[in-house]
């Protein structure tokens, strides 16, 4: 399911919209103003951040963010939507404020759930700029020629 669906983290123990008031925070105090909504029909929770305050951290390609959520069986999981491709010369910026946005989620679900609650990427995770988990390879290698002459 994970990898059909594109998610990018799961959570266990706490619902979407927890999950995503957590991501809607963060994102507020790192310079985003966030959109947020809400469905029943499908039950979904969206969050949406457009950067208004600058922050070194955040590469130029990161000034619009989206995310969707989707309840699982026991959880959530994110789906992170856009952006969708990364730049070269921005991937390393970008991977930076993944693994930051990742590693707070995992610490706050973790802290207010005390620990009954737990953040985890899935084993078919996979960020839209990569391939089921594993880096998509650079551009310039994938139109090289196998041939040395």
């Amino acid at each position: 399911m994970g990898e059909s669906n594109g998610d990018w983290l799961r959570a266990r123990g706490i619902g979407r919209e927890r999950f995503a008031t957590y991501l809607a925070e963060y994102l507020g105090t790192i310079g985003y103003a966030v959109e947020r909504t809400d469905s029943m029909e499908p039950s979904l929770s969206r969050v949406r951040g457009r950067l208004e305050r600058m922050n070194p951290a955040v590469p130029p390609v990161a000034r619009d963010l989206a995310f969707r959520f989707y309840p699982t069986s026991g959880g959530a999981a994110l789906v992170w939507e856009s952006p969708t491709e990364i730049p070269a010369d921005e991937r390393a910026r970008m991977d930076r404020l993944v693994a930051e946005i990742s590693s707070h989620l995992v610490r706050a679900v973790a802290t207010e759930s005390h620990a009954t609650a737990k953040v985890s990427r899935p084993t078919d995770a996979r960020l839209p700029w990569e391939g089921n988990g594993h880096p998509a390879p650079p551009p310039a290698a994938s139109a090289r020629s196998s041939d040395p002459n």
